[in-house]
């Protein structure tokens, strides 16, 4: 189900850039739009778009003192909103440094199975992350009005949600690494920049130390399960520049 969401993301994004490239490349193929607009060395802009959120689970086959044992996956990603600001350094034709800190708003599902009842319970994981990605962007040569470029670089997490008592629990704190691909789009008035982002967690996040469960150990269960949980996510992003 997640590689089947994965592939349409993808090919939606794809389908933009090309709708796009035909915009930039179709009629005017011999105005150049913004011709001066790389030469800045510093400039600002701002991205919305979506995020695909994934948790990573390590299941151990742990088994309670009534013999149950529970298997946790997250079996589809949900689509979450983000909003960035972003100070782009030109720092030579082809490299540039970019900081785009901002607000991603998402949740993770994550479904709980009992593998001999088959019993199935669901806990609904929602965020508000305050991120900081710092980004190397290397472009390639500009062809008429639009150029493609590669992105990697690292990304500083922080959920600001309020932490609940549910089946796990997640630190608040992360760091990523992410590489993705896009195109600027040169308009009159304008850089219009797609891009696709993928992004995975360094930090183990599973809180094991679960003291708001005092009053209720049953609940622990589904943490003693697991070993280990990391972040995954897809960003679809569009920069206005």
């Amino acid at each position: 189900m997640k590689n089947f969401l994965l592939r349409h993301i993808i090919i939606a994004a794809l389908a933009i850039v090309s709708s796009m490239a035909c915009l930039a490349a179709g009629n005017n193929d011999d105005l150049l739009n913004r011709p001066y607009a790389d030469l800045k060395k510093l400039h600002f802009g701002f991205s919305v778009g979506m995020h695909f959120q994934d948790l990573r689970l390590a299941n151990n086959g742990f088994i309670t003192d009534d013999g149950e044992a529970w298997f946790a996956e997250v079996p589809s990603h949900s689509p979450g909103f983000c909003v960035n600001v972003l100070a782009d350094l030109r720092l030579s034709k082809y490299f540039n440094l970019r900081l785009s800190p901002g607000m991603y708003f998402g949740n993770k599902r994550v479904t709980f199975l009992e593998t001999k009842s088959g019993l199935e319970e669901t806990q609904n994981i929602k965020s508000n992350y305050v991120v900081i990605p710092l980004d190397l962007k290397y472009s390639a040569l500009r062809y008429k009005n639009l150029r493609p470029y590669l992105v990697g670089g690292i990304m500083g997490v922080f959920d600001v949600s309020k932490k609940r008592s549910e089946q796990i629990r997640l630190e608040s704190g992360d760091f990523m690494l992410s590489i993705g691909f896009g195109c600027d789009f040169y308009l009159p008035f304008f850089k219009l920049c797609p891009e696709v982002k993928f992004c995975f967690g360094l930090r183990d996040l599973l809180d094991k130390k679960r003291d708001d469960l005092s009053d209720d150990p049953e609940m622990m269960k589904y943490t003693q399960s697991l070993n280990r949980a990391s972040s995954k996510m897809v960003i679809v992003t569009f920069y206005f520049e």
